[in-house]
């Protein structure tokens, strides 16, 4: 049986970049995968820097705040940018929208459509 050093090794990690509310997100976690509910995507087991920087980055108080008290979230298919599995957790970062240019935002689309028979 794999000690807890060694298995915590092994399990993924994942980076999950999404929209929300015009800003594009980057996030984290051990578990990802379909949800429960059609069209999204379930992410859980948030990983957020251990505390051993000394500089405080902004961007990932802000989202530590914002999932204080998740341990899973559902995205809505469309709102996802990528998810890639990498090596190890980086930062987590909020990328501001930029003043005074257009607002990207992803365009809803059907994730089900009705064949035409």
């Amino acid at each position: 049986m794999p000690e807890a050093t060694e298995l915590a090794d092994s399990t993924p990690v994942y980076r999950v970049v999404f929209f929300n509310q015009g800003e594009v997100w980057e996030v984290y976690a051990r578990s990802v995968g379909q949800g429960g509910l059609f069209g999204f995507v379930e992410v859980g087991d948030l990983l957020f820097g251990q505390g051993t920087q000394v500089v405080v980055d902004p961007s990932e108080e802000r989202l530590k705040s914002a999932f204080r008290n998740v341990t899973r979230f559902s995205l809505p298919i469309h709102s996802v940018i990528r998810i890639d599995e990498v090596d190890r957790e980086g930062p987590s970062r909020v990328t501001a929208k930029a003043e005074g240019k257009a607002q990207l935002m992803p365009f809803p689309t059907p994730v089900y459509t009705k064949s035409e028979e």
